[in-house]
């Protein structure tokens, strides 16, 4: 049955405080502090769309908005206290929220994977209108957690390239999700835009300033290079870790596929940044002869090669003899410190 596409509906960034999980020593204090944080969302997406109108049909929440990030626990102590499984409590509460606003929600959690005991993931995952989950992707540089890229090889067993870099066909658009940092590399979202991504959910958490930020200039480029919509939503405030509590408040943000951005919000708990995505606009230009059309002129061959022979952080560092290695938080500095190194051995860094 063909799917009727939406032209044109509302988007929200969804701005909320983040409760860490921090003060809580194991799951038993943590689990509470997330569902209470869920109803939060709950309250907040119920109120945004008595205010926005019945045509808000996505809600992009920020990153890791359950937990907050790891603060000096180790790899264990995370799992136990500031994870949550595919199929839990957590997500199947997410799932009722979703249902019942009529809504995709885009969310980032860490979440565990019975492929990889003892390790998690931080994840990006969509839920539909009915509360089905139509999309999971796992962060794939990051700086302190576990990626793909760590057990490379049974990942690609386990969910091949296209669970790698998945993208979900929709009637508000098709769909792939960012994390955090990622937005500053320019081959995540484009290994997303070749498989069709037109609309990129980033989930951040990033410095609140009144200047323009990396992410904010990216979130631009991102959008610019693949005609593509960036609906990207940061904390409000981090409440519960050792940082002023507006150090990552504020600049949830919608990008359009010129790269403009249509509405930023303030600082604090806010559903300001909202706005009208014109899908039937994106995909005429999509389809459009003429120098604007940047993903009609770019010619990927010519990079492969270069690519290919980069490697310049090693691939399968916690996945060794079939089996999944639980890292010391020592291990992610020690792996920059490898990459630095082959750097430097090649001239990258003279």
């Amino acid at each position: 049955m063909t799917q009727v596409l939406f032209d044109r509906y509302s988007a929200l960034a969804l701005q909320v405080d983040c409760e860490c999980v921090h003060m809580d020593s194991d799951s038993t204090g943590s689990r509470p502090r997330m569902m209470a944080a869920i109803a939060r969302i709950d309250e907040a997406i119920r109120g945004a769309k008595r205010w926005i109108g019945a045509g808000l049909k996505l809600v992009v929440l920020p990153e890791y908005v359950l937990t907050g990030p790891p603060w000096g626990e180790s790899i264990p102590e995370w799992l136990e206290k500031g994870t949550i499984a595919p199929d839990g409590a957590e997500v199947e509460a997410l799932a009722a929220v979703a249902d019942r606003h009529g809504i995709y929600l885009g969310v980032n959690a860490y979440e565990t994977d019975r492929h990889f005991p003892g390790l998690y993931f931080q994840g990006s995952f969509i839920l539909d209108p009915a509360g089905k989950r139509i999309l999971s992707y796992r962060r794939l540089i990051s700086m302190f957690a576990p990626t793909p890229h760590d057990v490379w090889d049974r990942y690609l067993d386990v969910y091949g390239l296209d669970g790698v870099f998945p993208v979900v066909d929709t009637p508000i658009g098709k769909l792939a999700a960012i994390a955090s940092e990622e937005i500053l590399y320019p081959e995540v979202a484009r290994c997303h835009a070749i498989r069709g991504a037109n609309v990129f959910l980033h989930s951040s958490s990033e410095v609140g300033a009144a200047t323009l930020t990396p992410k904010q200039i990216a979130r631009r480029a991102r959008a610019l290079e693949n005609l593509a919509f960036v609906v990207s939503a940061n904390t409000a405030r981090l409440v519960g870790m050792e940082i002023p509590l507006d150090s990552a408040n504020g600049g949830s943000d919608i990008i359009d596929y010129y790269g403009r951005q249509l509405i930023a919000a303030s600082v604090g708990a806010s559903s300001s940044a909202t706005a009208s995505i014109d899908m039937a606009g994106l995909r005429a230009y999509r389809a459009s002869s003429g120098m604007g059309n940047l993903l009609s002129r770019q010619a990927l061959g010519l990079f492969a090669e270069t690519y290919a022979k980069a490697d310049i952080r090693r691939q399968n560092g916690l996945w060794k003899n079939g089996k999944v290695v639980v890292p010391e938080r020592s291990y992610f500095a020690e792996a920059q410190a490898d990459v630095l190194q082959r750097m430097t051995e090649r001239g990258l860094t003279s």
